[in-house]
């Protein structure tokens, strides 16, 4: 079985892949993220995750064809627009302004390469949030959770409480599509629930 290399820095990632029982090692994959003119969210999102997919296979020092990289991005929609990290707390409460009371798009894909094919999908979610206000968007930064976050908030944390409904793959709006993941793993070798016991 081929060995499986995660492309992310990203715990929530690292989680979910634990999750379904796969074992991996991760690494490091640094890309430029700055998007192409004129290129659509979803173009976006599948081009950084072959990216980082690509990047991370050219650091793995295993032979030719004895490892697999999986790559991912997640990007924040609304009206069009991709929603990135917030830069300063003024970028993240104008975010979770915007977001306030409207339903938004998420774009998460995934992409395996193995050296000598790259498969990749990208899966489409719909969260709409509840009204939120000013102070409350005020106190979810100072609890410091949004930094590091696409579209300013994380749905597995504190910004749980503002999801009023979500249409799609909940695991995908975390960072990875688990249900994708295991299928698309599978078409290179690598088996989900490798950690239960064999009866």
């Amino acid at each position: 079985m081929k060995s499986l290399y995660l492309a992310s820095g990203s715990p929530r990632r690292r989680e979910l892949l634990t999750q379904i029982g796969v074992p991996f090692t991760a690494i490091g994959a640094d890309i430029d993220e700055t998007p192409l003119p004129d290129e659509s969210p979803a173009a976006y999102v599948e081009r950084l995750a072959r990216g980082k997919a690509a990047a991370g296979y050219g650091l793995i020092a295993e032979g030719r064809f004895a490892a697999c990289v999986l790559g991912a991005d997640t990007a924040v929609v609304l009206d069009g627009r991709i929603l990135g990290k917030p830069l300063d707390q003024a970028d993240a409460q104008s975010m979770l302004m915007a977001l306030s009371g409207r339903e938004h798009e998420v774009l998460t894909a995934i992409a395996v390469l193995d050296g000598q094919r790259c498969e990749s999908r990208l899966v489409r979610s719909l969260v709409r949030f509840r009204p939120i206000s000013a102070d409350e968007a005020a106190r979810y930064w100072a609890s410091g959770e949004p930094q590091d976050k696409a579209g300013g908030y994380g749905i597995q944390g504190l910004a749980a409480v503002f999801v009023a409904g979500l249409n799609g793959s909940y695991s995908a709006v975390v960072g990875l599509p688990v249900c994708e993941t295991a299928e698309l793993l599978g078409h290179f070798g690598i088996p989900c629930w490798q950690n239960l016991a064999v009866r």
